[in-house]
């Protein structure tokens, strides 16, 4: 186990100390003020009923006993803290070892079939990279990550990157603090209704009427005050408030609109506002780091005291709820002047929300990235190439796999050698190569380290064939499905960037005459466009092309062995056609009974 699983272990273990000592810490507060609660009702009846003590005495004991349910309140929130750190560790420890146990992270909704290698190189669903990865506690920073495992970066970006994700790696501290701030946040802050609420028109425009309701509650106050006292009559009060009702009644319609569009978006402004003020208070020097600290500022005043602003008018605004202010509130014209405040500060800020939380958002999917660096200190930075087309893989694993069973292999694809036909035995490990290359590559281009020893690539669209299947709903025969697929991948090479082709047993729903014109054709299209890649096969007639595409192309294959009637396979990529197969010793080992050809 590395010294990054040590650490985590150790703040494991201290952690759970922590909460068991806040779970004590809370059960004697909680006896202490049962207690209290009983001696105060003691102190109570002395004083009241007996009048042996002074009443004085229970000023003191309801002091105490308000004492404790707040030491009470604080030691609860040191456990539930404590609690979520070291789930944190836990599911870290998790991750290092492969064990994922986080199915809400599994990023499903960004599974798109039509994506060219989204499906195909298991990004998103159970036991997936984004699952590996993934901790975010916004929606946004999911998003962002999401966005970027879809799209590759620009060198200049993911040299930008790279700096802040070398800077964060050690911040333990701030990823485990952000996964306090944990569950309420997570599930709660969505950054589509905040924003649409901070960008939509205004209802509320000119400053008179903020100022007409200022001065007619006022006066209502003012009025009703001199009533009470005995300096006038109440005619002018009730004058005052028929007014401000009236005022009311005829900007009830906007003001109800400006109250109710704040209460989705804002159920979750107190964590949210938290996670800004921790992001905040972090020292950083990287220059994109910088760049999103400046982000997080409204014309210099830091995006927490804002949110923090508005939080507490959304808190007044529950106010009105209160039995015992409702009368108060209609006197001071509550709703209005809390709609006025709103939309006062949805003109300064509102604008801001979305920079905010996309600002927000890049620093989780960057400290997301950061985690993986620090827990896989062995996987380094790819350097990148800002010319191509160029993949050059040394030691390539994937990063999905436990170490002690990850066979690494080399692979250098460019230009001048520009395809790779992989021959092998079935499970030899030719889809597992080709889920290795995209799987580098994306996060390559996404800016984090890759399950290499080293790895130099150019920016690439990838385009993979992988899983593939029939689909009975759309009536779509797998071979159908497959071209479809094929046809996306082709479709990447009008892009900008040039494309990296994984195809997996290509076109292995016809026969074989049509499959060796087909798939040449389609590979020799490919290279003529500009692209890279590699192709698999059961079928050694496929290997063939690599002649007529020499010297751009090379054959590579896996080899198996049948020891003691059983296969065994050393998934060591090696020059060269596959000369054997493995079907029918695999029938055998499943039991089928084959017998030997007539005469």
């Amino acid at each position: 186990m590395n010294a990054a699983a040590e650490i985590h272990r150790e703040r494991l273990e201290a952690r759970r100390a922590s909460a068991e000592a806040a779970t004590r810490a809370a059960r004697r507060i909680s006896n202490a003020r049962l207690a209290s609660f009983v001696l105060g009702l003691g102190v109570a009846w002395l004083a009241l009923a007996e009048r042996v003590l002074s009443p004085l005495w229970l000023v003191f004991f309801g002091a105490v006993f308000l004492g404790l349910v707040l030491a009470h309140d604080a030691a609860r929130r040191r456990r539930v803290s404590a609690e979520r750190a070291h789930e944190h560790h836990a599911q870290a420890l998790a991750r290092m070892e492969h064990r994922f146990a986080s199915p809400e992270r599994t990023g499903e909704r960004y599974l798109d079939a039509e994506h060219p290698y989204a499906l195909h190189l298991d990004l998103f669903g159970r036991g997936s990279l984004f699952e590996l990865l993934s901790r975010a506690q916004t929606r946004a920073g999911e998003d962002r990550l999401a966005a970027w495992l879809l799209a590759p970066a620009t060198p200049d970006v993911l040299r930008a990157r790279h700096a802040a994700v070398e800077e964060l790696r050690a911040r333990l501290d701030l990823r485990e603090d952000l996964a306090v701030l944990g569950p309420e946040v997570r599930h709660g802050v969505h950054p589509e209704p905040l924003v649409r609420w901070g960008e939509a028109p205004r209802r509320f425009a000119s400053p008179a009427l903020r100022i007409g309701a200022a001065a007619l509650s006022a006066a209502s106050v003012v009025a009703v005050a001199a009533a009470l006292v005995g300096a006038t009559s109440f005619l002018p009060a009730l004058a005052a408030v028929a007014a401000q009702s009236v005022f009311a009644l005829f900007l009830r319609a906007r003001v109800s609109a400006v109250l109710e569009a704040i209460e989705a978006p804002a159920r979750d402004l107190a964590q949210l506002t938290a996670l800004v003020l921790r992001v905040e208070r972090e020292v950083v020097s990287a220059p994109l780091l910088i760049e999103l600290r400046a982000a997080l500022s409204a014309d210099g005043a830091p995006a927490s005291r804002e949110l923090a602003r508005l939080h507490r008018l959304v808190t007044l605004l529950d106010w009105r709820r209160n039995q015992l202010f409702a009368p108060i509130a209609l006197l001071l014209l509550w709703g209005t002047q809390l709609a006025f405040a709103l939309e006062s500060w949805r003109a300064r800020c509102g604008h801001r929300l979305a920079p905010w939380l996309e600002a927000l958002g890049t620093l989780e999917a960057l400290c997301d990235l950061a985690a993986h660096a620090f827990e896989h200190p062995e996987d380094p930075f790819p350097e990148i190439a800002d010319a191509g087309p160029l993949f050059d893989a040394r030691g390539l694993g994937h990063p999905l796999l436990p170490e002690g069973v990850c066979v690494r292999n080399d692979l250098r694809l460019d230009a001048n050698l520009a395809l790779a036909v992989i021959s092998g035995s079935n499970m030899s490990g030719k889809s597992t190569l080709l889920r290795s290359v995209g799987t580098a590559v994306v996060l390559a281009l996404a800016g984090a380290p890759v399950r290499a020893t080293a790895l130099r690539l150019s920016p690439l669209a990838v385009g993979a064939s992988l899983r593939v299947q029939d689909s009975l709903q759309e009536g779509a025969s797998r071979f159908f499905a497959e071209l479809l697929c094929l046809r996306r991948v082709v479709a990447l090479c009008a892009g900008p960037l040039p494309a990296l082709f994984l195809l997996d047993e290509i076109l292995q729903g016809t026969n074989s005459h049509d499959r060796g014109i087909g798939a040449s054709a389609l590979v020799r299209g490919l290279l003529a466009r500009g692209a890279i890649g590699l192709v698999t096969t059961h079928d050694l007639a496929l290997t063939a092309m690599v002649d007529a595409l020499a010297p751009r192309a090379r054959n590579a294959h896996f080899e198996d062995e049948l020891r003691d009637g059983e296969l065994h396979f050393d998934y060591k990529l090696r020059e060269g056609v596959v000369r054997r197969s493995n079907a029918l010793a695999l029938m055998r080992s499943v039991g089928l009974e084959l017998d030997a050809p007539s005469v």
